[in-house]
């Protein structure tokens, strides 16, 4: 079995955020992570691996130094590490990035794709099931629990307060939930051969059976009219009352808000 997880570098939030003069995120100038949703994709692959021995390769799009995301991942269990990397592929929007991977993808051999369900730096949710779109394969979404029956996958589908119960034969994609699983640590060993790994880097001329014009900011639909870090919240309305009015105040409020 091969197994393609698509894991993406973000920016780590916890230390704010900065852009471009065109509205992207400046990359560059930010400390990073692996997408926690795509974290636990891994896992799931990782536990494929150790179940049926799969072969599990990660595939990152992103700046040179998201050559760093792959070793991590590498050094967690993966096999192998791709990185699409090319000044014209910068500022895509899911668009273009499902795009680009896509023609990454026709490149390689695998039974099961694995990405996150959504990145922290744009919470779309659009990337994995476009990359099902561009390749003509099954997708199953917001995947809490997965499991192999013959050439097969059965996921279970977080749907509200229930779950769906989905079968699909195999080549297909799933999108994962950070909820899907706990990531494993790196191992001593594992950062040891991620650090004398070969990563397999690729630029726009290994991309197959993809048009210029769906690659990078001029290939994007999606347009940035203004972006700005976080806005912080004012200090709220406080009143002192007593507990007999306070919950007549409280629920007057969630009323007034249509919450009750």
């Amino acid at each position: 079995m091969k197994v393609v997880v698509c894991i993406k570098q973000v920016p780590d939030t916890k230390g704010g955020v900065k852009f471009n003069p065109d509205g992207t995120l400046d990359r560059a100038a930010m400390m990073t992570i692996m997408n926690p949703d795509d974290k636990a994709g891994l896992e799931a692959a990782l536990r494929l691996k150790d179940q049926y021995g799969a072969e599990v390769t990660v595939l990152t799009m992103g700046l040179p130094k998201a050559e760093d995301v792959l070793r991590e991942a590498i050094a967690m269990g993966a096999d192998k590490g791709v990185l699409v990397t090319d000044r014209v592929l910068g500022g895509a929007d899911t668009w273009a990035t499902s795009q680009t991977l896509a023609g990454a993808l026709r490149n390689m051999e695998y039974d099961l794709i694995i990405t996150g369900r959504q990145a922290i730096d744009g919470d779309t949710a659009q990337v994995g099931p476009q990359i099902s779109e561009h390749l003509n394969i099954p997708v199953i979404s917001y995947a809490q629990n997965l499991k192999i029956e013959g050439d097969s996958v059965i996921v279970e589908r977080q749907f509200d307060d229930r779950y769906h119960v989905l079968k699909a034969k195999m080549p297909c994609l799933i999108t994962a939930l950070a909820e899907l699983n706990e990531p494993r640590y790196m191992t001593p060993g594992g950062i040891f051969d991620a650090c004398k790994a070969e990563i397999t880097v690729w630029g726009r001329a290994d991309l197959k059976d993809v048009e210029d014009s769906n690659l990078g900011l001029k290939g994007s639909p999606t347009q940035i009219a203004k972006a700005s870090d976080k806005v912080r919240k004012g200090a709220g309305e406080k009143v002192t009352l007593d507990p007999a009015e306070a919950v007549d105040y409280i629920v007057g409020k969630l009323k007034d808000k249509h919450v009750i």
